[in-house]
């Protein structure tokens, strides 16, 4: 009998570690995942409410399929540069490691005219450290091109040939920086310019995504994120 119980003793151990080693809480339940998502304004949300910026979105679907999600740790303000953004790094705490990290910076280095050398030299750096912050490492970094701000009822008053231009020029940077990292990289800024034409994808300040852009974008996330949290 001493024989039987001993036995029943190192199963249920051994089922336990097995379970907390596949990403369990040990009680059966799958682990509550994590969320890094660094950036500006397009990242905290600038012109809707919280809920409706593309990373609380995304959480929000994520947890809808059936993921356990923490609320998002959003690292990001308006008008940030990567300037910005990198000493938040610094003197932000983080967790050690998140399960994925979203990283959308630069509209700011564009518009306030920063140079690209600067841009490329910092993006590297805010994506090294999304890397490192990443438990899934390249494969959980999400990059996010820099939406056409120029066809909004803000950008239209400005020169929107030169600024859209100017914008393409950056996303060449942080295309060509993330393919260098491999780590993925989303094309919103094509879809961004519906705006020109549909005041819908606009918020009430006349310069910052609606709730239905953010929406795309967080749809746009989702099937490549879902993918790696299975």
């Amino acid at each position: 009998m001493k024989f039987i119980i001993g036995l029943f003793l190192v199963f249920s151990v051994s089922a336990c570690k097995k379970n907390l080693v596949n990403g369990g809480s040990g009680d059966g339940h799958p682990e509550t995942k994590t969320f890094l998502a660094l950036g500006d304004s397009y990242t905290s949300g600038e012109g809707v409410i919280q809920s409706e910026s593309f990373p609380f979105q995304l959480a929000a679907k994520l947890r809808a399929s059936g993921v356990k999600m923490e609320t998002p740790h959003v690292i990001a303000r308006t008008g940030w540069t990567t300037v910005n953004l990198l000493a938040a790094l610094k003197e932000e705490p983080m967790d050690d490691k998140y399960d994925f990290v979203t990283v959308l910076i630069g509209v700011n280095n564009q518009y306030v005219k920063r140079s690209l050398t600067e841009y490329r030299t910092h993006f590297v750096e805010i994506l090294n450290s999304a890397i490192s912050h990443s438990r899934g490492g390249r494969a959980t970094v999400y990059v996010i091109s820099i939406p056409d701000w120029s066809v909004t009822p803000f950008g239209k008053l400005k020169d929107t040939k030169l600024e859209s231009a100017s914008v393409d020029v950056y996303n060449d940077v942080n295309r060509e920086e993330s393919k260098n990292a491999s780590v993925n990289y989303i094309d919103i800024t094509a879809a961004s310019r519906i705006a020109d034409t549909d005041d819908s994808y606009t918020s009430i300040d006349g310069l910052h995504p609606s709730y239905k852009m953010y929406k795309e974008w967080a749809d746009k996330l989702y099937p490549l994120v879902k993918k790696e949290l299975n």
